[in-house]
């Protein structure tokens, strides 16, 4: 007997598919795709931009659609919500031929390097060739299926390209299945060739029916626990680093349990903060390159280190210099034997809460030493008066930015949500932020993508509506990418945006100075006569009357207290509030701890490169492998 089948485009079945597709976890249920956000061109309006204006008078299936300002911005949209939704729903992104697609690469980089899903859906050049060369095409003498969409390959964990209609049903559960997937989900992109999406075929009913994507719970192997816990028995001075993968997994809690039975400190990634209270007896804080004094020393002495659910970047390793016990040992326990492997580490490839629980068993009646305990404690409780003197410095005539930070935390709540990307506010907060909520603290550090802020809170506030969502975002970022306030107002999704504003690159300009560089080209000025260099007047950007003209509500605040008052108006707020406020360019900034390995020239002319060059050599001499 034939299968029953129903003709459609092959946009209108990706539609219907789309919106049948489930995920599970724990025996929760969510949409796994719950909308679409595009922007329509030559490319997609008449396949996908049909279907889903059909899906929506029809109601043949529920696939809302949303119109954004840019295709960077509404991937780093879909990023931000299933970041939020700990990586178990998303959403699909339509572009149109050539540039419309190309823009989106950015954001399929950023989602696969933080491990975070997202589907693609960049319409491609004709698949039958008959008009070729079509507008955007690119021609490739190397040969003829090559186009611009082939550049997603490299930065998506799935990549296909239909270019028949019947095609669409194995890469679409494919695409499925690698959404679902904790190890090996990232950007999944799946190529629509223009005149594909409005072909017909007959398509097997069953392709449509509901379909729900069980997120399992990996569990560590016994033996495998067993080595873990025999190696840290025999340590002395352990200490845990909890990542991204914490906080994915739900695994909170058994990370507290584990903590309080344990007695081992624990540091924190930015993935990872917030999984344990950053006033809890056991939270060390930040750890890394810009980690926090208390962290850095204790990875320093650290004869054990277990790594929970962390890819131990740079930033995490202060480039391999931060672990100073030559004998130093790792417990990795991550559900990517990619990361449990690494250092030489004794793996635990599992979930990091059934990890967690198992290991807190195995390790029954063992305890870190009283006096390591203790020190922890006074190293973490030294580090809070250093943050709390930074919230209060006084400075002037323009704030320090470390005071906005502390007046911003004290107008939030636990469960606030503050977002931010790249610059030198990544830093201050990995330091100084005191978050008690694992979805609290939303920092992309991972691609650290300028521009990625703005439209993230965009993303955060669709999944979580019930939390108030403050983006912080500093002049370089949002003059790369402000769009999605438009889109924000559209949707009348009410987000809080901090812009702190200091008239050039903080971050950089503060490592161009430490590296000889002298702040060349980092600062928003007019270019001088006499020099020729970027060393004139302050430019007369005025970043509040953008927004403002992107149809957000702006409160301007000129010190730390008009800030304040400022936060207080924006969350009583209903809609889009824009609260502004310039900082001093120069600082002053937390107290540094440790290295960030960034090559210095080993030649020059320059007295200031010269002496960085020796600075630099000597950082490198404490730099290894852990083998």
């Amino acid at each position: 007997m034939a299968a029953e089948t129903v003709r459609l485009t092959t946009a209108q079945a990706l539609v219907r598919f789309l919106a049948h597709q489930f995920s599970e976890r724990d025996g929760v249920e969510q949409r796994l795709i719950p909308g679409v956000w595009g922007i329509f061109g030559h490319g997609n309006v008449a396949g996908l931009g049909q279907a889903l204006l059909q899906a929506a008078e029809t109601g043949e299936a529920d696939l809302p659609y949303h119109l954004a300002r840019n295709e960077q911005g509404m991937v780093h949209a879909s990023v931000a919500f299933a970041k939020m939704r700990d990586r178990l729903a998303t959403y699909a992104c339509t572009a149109s031929t050539g540039p419309g697609s190309t823009n989106m690469i950015t954001g399929a980089a950023l989602a696969t390097t933080n491990r975070i899903p997202v589907l693609l859906l960049p319409s491609d050049m004709f698949a039958t060739r008959v008009a070729d060369p079509v507008l955007q095409q690119l021609e490739d003498t190397r040969g003829g299926d090559v186009s611009v969409n082939d550049a997603f390959r490299p930065v998506s964990k799935y990549f296909d390209r239909i270019s028949r209609p019947e095609q669409l049903i194995p890469a679409a559960l494919a695409a499925m299945r690698v959404l679902t997937d904790p190890v090996e989900t990232g950007a999944v992109t799946v190529c629509l060739p223009q005149d594909v999406q409005a072909e017909a075929y007959d398509w097997p009913v069953a392709f449509f029916r509901r379909r729900v994507w069980h997120v399992g719970r990996p569990v560590p192997e016994p033996e495998a626990l067993k080595r873990a816990a025999e190696l840290l028995r025999t340590a002395r001075r352990p200490l845990l680093v909890a990542g991204g993968g914490v906080v994915y997994s739900g695994a909170g809690e058994a990370l507290r349990e584990f903590a309080e039975a344990t007695g081992v400190p624990v540091a924190d990634t930015h993935a990872g903060k917030g999984a344990l209270a950053w006033d809890h007896p056991c939270a060390v804080g930040g750890l890394g390159s810009t980690g926090t004094a208390a962290a850095n020393a204790l990875a320093a002495e650290a004869d054990v280190v277990i790594g929970v659910g962390t890819r131990y970047s740079d930033f995490t390793t202060a480039s391999h210099t931060v672990f100073g016990d030559p004998e130093v040992r790792f417990v990795n326990l991550n559900v990517a034997r990619l990361d449990a492997v690494k250092h030489a580490a004794e793996p635990l490839v599992a979930d990091a809460r059934l990890g967690l629980e198992g290991l807190q068993r195995e390790l029954a009646g063992w305890k870190a030493d009283d006096a390591h305990r203790q020190r922890a404690l006074e190293l973490a409780a030294e580090w809070r008066r250093t943050a709390d003197a930074c919230f209060a410095l006084g400075h002037g005539p323009l704030p320090a930015q470390t005071e906005i930070l502390g007046a911003l935390r004290r107008a939030l709540d636990d469960r606030d949500v503050v977002i931010n990307a790249a610059g030198s506010m990544p830093g201050d907060l990995q330091m100084l932020w005191r978050s008690r909520d694992p979805k609290a603290y939303h920092v992309e550090y991972a691609y650290s993508t300028m521009g990625y802020e703005v439209a993230a809170g965009l993303g955060a506030k669709m999944a979580a509506p019930d939390r108030e969502v403050v983006v912080l975002v500093g002049d370089g970022s949002y003059l790369m990418m402000a769009q999605e306030i438009v889109t924000m107002v559209s949707e009348r999704v009410k987000v809080i945006i901090v812009i702190v504003q200091n008239h050039g690159f903080a971050s950089i300009g503060s490592l161009s100075e430490s590296l000889g560089s002298q702040r060349f080209g980092t600062r928003y000025r007019y270019r001088d006569g006499g020099s020729g260099l970027l060393d004139g007047e302050v430019l007369p950007v005025d970043l509040a009357a953008n927004a403002a003209s992107l149809g957000a509500e702006v409160l301007r605040a000129a010190t730390v207290e008009e800030f304040g008052a400022a936060m207080k108006q924006a969350r009583a707020a209903r809609r889009t509030t824009v609260v502004h406020v310039e900082t001093d360019l120069y600082g002053p900034n937390p107290p540094g701890s440790a290295w960030w390995d960034v090559p210095v020239s080993e030649v020059s002319a320059l007295d200031s490169t010269r002496r960085a060059y020796g600075t630099y050599r000597e950082a490198k001499r404490s730099q290894r492998h852990y083998l």
